[in-house]
């Protein structure tokens, strides 16, 4: 079984606690044998590892997407699944098909590169299109945003919205209009939904720095987006900070779009 793609194993203090087998079909990376040991259970141990794994397929040329097959029986199991992202496809009794795409990670050397990402991300979007950012103070969030608002044509320029919460960018043309919105002094999802963004969630496109674990619920179907610092090399430019971003396509709206290389 671990011929064709290998496969995860989870060890705590040198003792397995669980496995994933990963099985290459066509675009896609089938995840077998999934497994948590009762004993580490409760932990989140079966987060990371799902994580892990499709870090682990996000590294392989040519796979899109990572697919499970769930027990119908199984309702919780199928739930579990449904929070790490993944959406029905299909049902092969006793199975339920379930698929999500994986995750991109982009290496972006400068501010400009970072506004050029933003910008060709923007040509795959449409209104009622959910980003959620993430990243430390500085990490390029606006920058990125600011790359989107350029790609989507947008009114304005873009700055960080934290002294306004949410500023809405109208279009220019015939394109959606860019709701921007900063969670940092928010309390919580009561203070988002106190914004009143769904009358604008239809027709817009809207991007939400510090959103992680409250803006989620916006829609069903999301961007992740999480900018970290790139580890430094003995080889970069001492004087640049460059970025790793991740993109996160979440639900079933971004099964089969290719993201930007």
């Amino acid at each position: 079984m671990l011929a064709p793609g290998g496969g995860l194993l989870a060890l705590d203090d040198g003792r397995p606690v669980g496995t994933v087998v990963l099985d290459p079909v066509d675009d896609a990376i089938y995840l077998r044998r999934f497994g948590v040991d009762p004993s580490a259970q409760g932990r989140g141990l079966a987060r990371e590892l799902v994580r892990a794994a499709l870090a682990a397929a996000s590294r392989r040329p040519g796979v899109r997407r990572a697919v499970i097959l769930a027990r119908q029986e199984l309702p919780r199991t199928a739930g579990f699944w449904r929070d790490m992202g993944f959406v029905e496809t299909d049902r092969h009794p006793p199975y339920i098909e379930m698929a999500r795409p994986v995750p991109l990670a982009v290496e972006v050397p400068s501010a400009d590169d970072m506004r050029d990402l933003g910008e060709r991300v923007a040509g795959l979007l449409r209104a009622g299109d959910v980003l959620v950012l993430s990243g430390e103070l500085g990490a390029g969030k606006t920058t990125f945003t600011q790359g989107l608002g350029a790609g989507l044509g947008v009114r304005g320029g873009i700055t960080s919205p934290t002294f306004v919460i949410a500023r809405v960018h109208p279009s220019l043309g015939d394109g959606p209009a860019l709701v921007h919105v900063d969670a940092y002094r928010l309390g919580g999802q009561a203070e988002l939904d106190d914004l009143d963004l769904d009358t604008d969630l239809d027709e817009a496109v809207t991007v939400v720095e510090w959103g992680t674990g409250l803006a989620e619920g916006l829609a069903d179907a999301r961007l992740e987006v999480r900018i970290m610092r790139a580890t430094a090399a003995t080889d970069v430019d001492p004087e640049a900070d460059p970025r790793v971003v991740e993109i996160d396509p979440v639900g079933l709206r971004w099964l089969g779009v290719d993201l930007p290389a």
